[in-house]
């Protein structure tokens, strides 16, 4: 039997990168999930990939309430509750000085990522089985300052503030919540950060940036999915409240 075996997930971004990795290793763990996200195309790439008696998916923008409320809605009847969510949608925001950084793309950036953070819990909290889990995808950036990524630095410190009240308020039905911190990953999202924050080539901005961790090389997105695993799993049932951070030694 698989870790997750009988139980059920939601997963929002989980149509690329470290969210479909989180996907496919949760299913591949024996649990049914629900694919929150908002490319249409890559969410029935997703199903074509996993197969229909594994995931459904829904489409919705985590800023907005309604979509949210109604996506959770249509989770909660194909599989009658959750036992993991992941909160895992995310943009990267502008690459600006605080001097020339938009203020609406700030806005929008907290909007994603903490607003939307919020509604997840607020929706689907409800709907997660007693001594479930609840993981919030910050990053490093999350635990410490990067200059030129206000917006993105800020949503992600947000995001840690949200999992301690929340960790305090879901304990009595023993439902853990914690966030994950992951250092540079091997993703297009993490690409676009790393090529403007630089102004090299992807493969030359990769290069400046493995520099900078001390174990030599950015993270996988199957490394965070096994991080995700340890906290949706059993194994992590005294777990939360935590800032479990995964990055090569980056932050330490």
């Amino acid at each position: 039997m698989g870790t997750l075996e009988g139980k059920t997930a939601l997963v929002t971004g989980g149509e690329s990168g470290i969210g479909l990795a989180i996907v496919r290793l949760f299913v591949a763990e024996g649990a049914k999930v629900h694919l929150l996200g908002l490319d249409r195309t890559r969410l029935s790439a997703a199903i074509e990939e996993i197969g229909e008696e594994r995931v459904i998916a829904t489409v919705a923008d985590v800023s907005n309430e309604d979509a949210v409320r109604d996506s959770i809605a249509t989770g909660v009847a194909r599989l009658g509750g959750y036992d993991v969510v992941v909160s895992n949608a995310g943009i990267t925001g502008a690459v600006a000085s605080i001097a020339d950084y938009p203020s609406e793309e700030f806005a929008r950036t907290l909007a994603v990522h903490i607003l939307g953070g919020f509604h997840i819990l607020k929706h689907a909290g409800v709907h997660v089985r007693a001594g479930g889990s609840i993981i919030l995808m910050s990053s490093l950036v999350g635990l410490i300052g990067f200059e030129g990524v206000s917006g993105y630095v800020a949503a992600k410190h947000g995001q840690v503030g949200l999992m301690r009240s929340a960790a305090k308020e879901f304990a009595a039905r023993r439902i853990r919540v914690n966030t994950l911190h992951p250092g540079p990953t091997s993703t297009a999202f993490q690409d676009s950060i790393e090529t403007r924050v630089t102004g090299q080539s992807r493969e030359e901005a990769a290069k400046a940036f493995d520099a900078l961790i001390p174990l030599g090389r950015h993270m996988t997105p199957e490394e965070i999915a096994q991080a995700a695993l340890y906290l949706a799993a059993d194994a992590s049932a005294m777990v939360t409240g935590s800032t479990f951070r995964i990055d090569g030694g980056l932050g330490g």
